[in-house]
């Protein structure tokens, strides 16, 4: 009798749908994978679903509605393994910026009936409301970081993700280090490594979309900025992209906040 297949489920919630494309983007290495595995639940690529549970879940999307809320937790108790992919499941997303205001004025200022909406004051991580085995960081994630944490997880292994810095990146690749050579603010330092340098390697500055590395040095990092001559409130605006409610990030952008107060 022919041995069954781990069960693999993706699952989206608040969201753009890049992370869950990078599964796509694999490609060739897609086809390998799906001889390894059932994708038992993946909308973005087929209606096709089977009944759990699941031996590994990927969570796409942050938490913003009461009902996702309660549906995250019927995922996780159908998972065995559950691993959140980018930047909205890990960190809140670029959404999280309504954690900053009040969301009746956002509500109020877009939608032309307010009292239709049915949100959560806050946009916030997987991992604020269940157990989380692994999380994978990026905007979108590196479909390579990708492949290696199922892959990781099939074996019974320890996901071999890099947690150190962009600064890392950019020295394997040659980059001249644009702060120091061109005088131009970079996230490089604080955020973590996957995605190659790449707006380095352009001459740009890093924008965090891995968000905090293992030890980000976060004041450290603002007195780097404002040697550069960044504004208390433009270091909290490039601190409140993709990772805003990261907790270093956060913690960082609202000591700006209190810097302002007192000026």
């Amino acid at each position: 009798m022919a041995k069954s297949k781990p069960k693999l489920a993706v699952w989206k919630f608040a969201s753009c749908d890049g992370c869950q494309l990078s599964i796509l983007d694999l490609e060739d290495e897609l086809l390998a994978l799906t001889g390894e595995v059932e994708i038992a639940q993946f909308l973005e690529a087929t209606r096709a679903v089977s009944e759990g549970p699941y031996d590994l879940s990927l969570v796409e999307g942050s938490i913003t509605t009461a009902h996702d809320a309660e549906r995250i937790k019927m995922v996780r108790q159908q998972s065995k393994m559950l691993v959140t992919i980018g930047a909205c499941a890990t960190s809140g997303g670029i959404q999280a910026l309504r954690n900053f205001r009040d969301i009746n004025d956002f509500v109020a200022a877009v939608y032309a009936r307010p009292d239709y909406i049915d949100t959560l004051a806050t946009s916030t991580p997987i991992a604020e409301h269940v157990a989380v085995d692994f999380e994978l960081r990026g905007c979108p994630v590196n479909k390579h970081q990708l492949l290696e944490v199922v892959t990781a997880f099939l074996f019974g292994r320890k996901p071999m993700v890099a947690g150190h810095s962009v600064c890392m990146e950019c020295k394997m690749r040659g980059n001249v280090c644009v702060t120091v050579a061109h005088g131009t603010p970079c996230l490089g330092p604080v955020t973590q490594a996957g995605c190659g340098a790449i707006c380095p390697a352009y001459d740009r500055g890093c924008y965090g979309c891995y968000g905090p590395q293992d030890t980000p040095a976060m004041p450290a990092m603002s007195k780097v900025l404002e040697a550069h001559e960044m504004k208390g409130r433009d270091i909290q605006r490039i601190l409140r992209t993709f990772n805003a409610h990261a907790a270093p990030f956060r913690e960082e952008s609202q000591r700006h906040d209190a810097a302002d107060d007192q000026g």
